[in-house]
């Protein structure tokens, strides 16, 4: 059996995550649609700090934390229990999260958490795995897992877990708009998405990745990427929650150049060109209604990072 380094802790933050494009494919025989998608890891991040413990525990705090299980239900918490299984890892740890990546929101919250109890306790316990080493247990934990360990953005397919990065340079300015309300459930949204399809006597194919997307993303050309976003599930999301509807007329009525439901909603994310559109758009936003909170980002970013290393010695900081 393997024994833990000797340390104190170990803090990591993670990102949330936008869809710039969600095909939704024809439902597998595991139930799961097969998907063709376009992550991008955005600026706005969690917290996860793992401390060794005599027990397994979860502690959530920070301005989302409402509706996080604290229990065993916890993503984080059977990410790190997984890892524990897998690698013979003796003892538990104690979970802190940070919660500022919205709820139910389709940035991958629960995700994000997993993706960071797993580098948290890689790097606790000496393992010195790498990201694609820790891929195929993230991939059993939930589609958007694998994603979040390396961040930037990148093509998924399957139901998301197979993973292909996409060369980019540069960044994009981002203005969210995040619901108030309860989130939206993604089961019930693609429940929803297979509804509509039926009704409308559409016929669902393999999904691919567009072309002029990943082109305009080589370049970022803030138009062309604003032109070619695209989510199949944004109208089962306003269906179930049609305020969506005014809030991306009112987005793109104020200038952004692209606007998209994020994964299953109810997130909205709109794309403009510099801070200072981020800002009026923001403020526009704000003034017309309807509610929400609106939160100003970029991306791509990073994925899950060790940022500080508590030992024997005390912190050490890594901006890495």
């Amino acid at each position: 059996m393997s024994q833990a380094v000797e340390s104190r802790g170990v803090s990591v933050r993670v990102p949330g995550k936008i869809n710039l494009e969600l095909v939704v494919g024809p439902l597998r025989d595991d139930g799961y649609h097969e998907l063709a998608t376009v992550f991008h890891a955005v600026g706005i991040y969690d917290h996860i700090t793992v401390t060794p413990a005599d027990r397994w525990s979860v502690q959530v705090t920070g301005p989302t934390a409402a509706g996080v299980p604290t229990g065993p239900g916890n993503l984080a918490l059977k990410a790190a229990k997984a890892l524990a299984r897998r690698y013979g890892i003796e003892g538990a740890v104690a979970l802190s999260i940070e919660k500022n990546i919205p709820v139910s929101g389709g940035m991958a919250g629960g995700s994000a958490d997993a993706a960071g109890a797993l580098v948290a306790c890689e790097s606790l316990w000496g393992l010195q795995l790498s990201r694609d080493e820790l891929e195929p247990l993230a991939a059993t934990l939930g589609s958007d897992v694998p994603f979040l360990l390396h961040g930037g953005t990148a093509v998924g397919s399957g139901r998301g877990e197979r993973l292909a990065p996409v060369l980019s340079r540069g960044e994009l300015q981002w203005v969210l708009w995040v619901s108030n309300d309860s989130g939206l459930s993604t089961p019930a949204v693609y429940a929803e998405c297979d509804r509509l399809r039926e009704a409308a006597g559409e016929q669902v194919v393999e999904p691919t990745p567009s072309g002029d997307l990943i082109g305009a993303l080589r370049t970022m050309d803030t138009e062309a990427v604003g032109a070619t976003l695209r989510n199949d599930l944004q109208g089962a999301a306003c269906s179930l929650y049609p305020v969506l509807d005014e809030v991306l007329e009112a987005g793109l009525t104020l200038g952004a150049h692209g606007a998209v439901v994020s994964g299953s909603g109810p997130t909205v994310a709109f794309l403009v060109s510099t801070q200072a559109a981020a800002i009026d758009l923001s403020v526009g936003l704000a003034a017309r209604g309807p509610a929400g909170d609106i939160r100003r980002t970029t991306g791509p970013v990073a994925g899950a990072q060790v940022v500080q290393h508590v030992g024997p010695t005390g912190p050490q900081n890594f901006t890495g």
